[in-house]
């Protein structure tokens, strides 16, 4: 039975006490509607700020909280390092990436706090940016990206030794990124080279709304990653804007300034075409020229039970189709972060109705998969 949960990043807040209010606030009023009699994992989005702010005194205090409360840390969210609502993210979003040591140090701390939290016999994962955004990075920037998360996944295999919880260090491919598609993943894996040691901590976090942008298959993806080899840390359950024919110009009402909003573009002849942004979109006219675009995908989370949003749809179809291969042991974290920022239309329910909603849109899926098997 998959362990299911939602990512906190949808709330705002990059304290460690916002982090704890949020908890009491939602997370608890979730839990008390879909999982009221049994432990409840939690989706923890930790900001740099918050690991920073969390003393060996303050740790234990939260562990005994979660305790009380029937719930347990199952994954953290170490991506995002700063600021993530409320003002214009965007690019930044990477940064510190792959190339800096901020981004060692910032995971080692996360993956420490998060090593005393975890309840034994249970692996637990970190996600973390896919290397850096592409346009920022060079060829000769590899080095010193293979030296860091070595460093990093050292960290990790220390704390395996000395506590014997199991972390893996999840990177979660992106549209834009250095780590966009499948095969990139596994390029960068075998880039990567490491020592049995150390692999053992190194994974994929699974973002089904990114896979979808990049017009991936998802049986086909899930089928290369098990081949490679590589461990999926997770799975984000999330959904993203799919426009075809006349619906592509109504992807202009999802045009938002907070967020990086990826469009991956394919053509009548099937090449795919991309732009960074929704406004580098329009402004072009639409990659090859919207007449001769079949469909357009854009990174734009949007709540996962939803088919059609009415002036164009989403890629709903591809948790259908993915949800019923994915092994059980794989933890499965509910990833619409964006609710602040959908049109008005969508947000007619609170965020915490909305999140219950998704969760139980999961389980039905899980079970009706399982009923027809």
């Amino acid at each position: 039975m998959h362990r299911l949960t939602y990512c906190t990043n949808i709330h705002p807040g990059e304290s460690w006490a916002d982090a704890r209010a949020n908890l009491e606030r939602h997370l608890l009023g979730v839990k008390a509607r879909v999982s009221p009699d049994l432990p409840f994992p939690v989706g923890l989005r930790l900001s740099g700020r918050a690991v920073g702010e969390i003393d060996d005194r303050e740790a234990e205090r939260f562990r005994t909280w979660c305790e009380e409360q029937g719930v347990y840390v199952l994954t953290i969210n170490a991506f995002p390092h700063g600021r993530f609502h409320g003002a214009a993210v965007k690019e930044r979003v990477y940064e510190p990436d792959w190339r800096d040591p901020a981004r060692v140090a910032y995971t080692t701390a996360v993956a420490h706090r998060f090593a005393g939290w975890l309840p034994g016999g249970i692996p637990g994962s970190v996600s973390t940016v896919p290397v850096a955004w592409a346009p920022a990075f060079r060829e000769d920037d590899w080095p010193l990206v293979t030296r860091h998360v070595r460093a990093a996944l050292e960290g990790f295999a220390e704390i395996a030794e000395r506590t014997g919880k199991h972390l893996v260090l999840a990177f979660e491919p992106e549209p834009g990124c250095v780590v966009e598609t499948t095969d990139q993943a596994v390029a960068f894996f075998e880039r990567l080279a490491l020592p049995a040691s150390l692999a053992a901590h190194a994974g994929l976090c699974f973002d089904c709304c990114h896979q979808a942008v990049a017009f991936e298959d998802p049986l086909e993806s899930l089928a290369r990653i098990r081949a490679a080899g590589i461990p999926i840390g997770k799975v984000q359950v999330s959904s993203s804007l799919r426009a075809r024919g006349d619906e592509i110009a109504a992807l202009a009402t999802f045009d938002e300034p907070t967020y990086l909003h990826q469009v991956v573009a394919r053509d009548r002849d099937g090449r795919l075409h991309r732009a960074p942004d929704l406004p580098a979109f329009f402004a072009e006219g639409g990659p090859a020229g919207r007449a001769v675009l079949e469909e357009c995908r854009v990174h734009f989370h949007v709540p996962i039970f939803i088919e059609h949003l009415g002036p164009c749809g989403t890629t709903r179809f591809f948790l259908e189709a993915l949800l019923p291969h994915l092994d059980a042991e794989i933890a499965l974290e509910v990833e619409t972060y964006s609710f602040d920022v959908l049109p008005a239309a969508l947000r007619k329910h609170d965020v915490t109705a909305s999140l219950v909603r998704e969760l139980e849109w999961v389980r039905g899926s899980l079970h009706a998969s399982n009923r027809r098997s």
